[in-house]
């Protein structure tokens, strides 16, 4: 990295802080996503569960009954929230992967054109 300008220098350093970035975002998301399916299975799990059983749901930091439909109800609300979630994450990973490419583009490019012929 000796023959590399401070410029190029600058660039690789903004690729290694976009690729931490990407890394970040990838993980929320899986997160995001992880617990969207397990709250669809919850629903699932939950419509094929006798009306008259009991179902509990925590409130805070106490476990409750409450009606089957109010706990679909809210579990579906949180799947919503989360596909937004998800919706927003994708959005920002791809805007993070232009600028990445686009910038791993132009290092690329200042990298080759500083290259000298080989004498062979």
């Amino acid at each position: 990295m000796q023959n590399i300008s401070p410029k190029v220098q600058n660039q690789i350093n903004m690729l290694q802080q976009m690729q931490q970035q990407m890394q970040t975002i990838l993980s929320q998301k899986s997160q995001y996503e992880l617990a969207a399916q397990e709250a669809r299975r919850a629903v699932e799990e939950l419509k094929e569960t006798d009306d008259s059983a009991a179902v509990y749901m925590n409130v805070g930091t106490v476990v409750m009954q409450k009606p089957k439909s109010e706990v679909i109800s809210k579990v579906t609300e949180k799947i919503e929230t989360l596909e937004i979630r998800i919706r927003s994450i994708e959005k920002q990973e791809k805007m993070l992967q232009e600028k990445f490419e686009k910038l791993q583009s132009q290092v690329r490019s200042e990298i080759e054109g500083r290259k000298t012929p080989d004498a062979n």
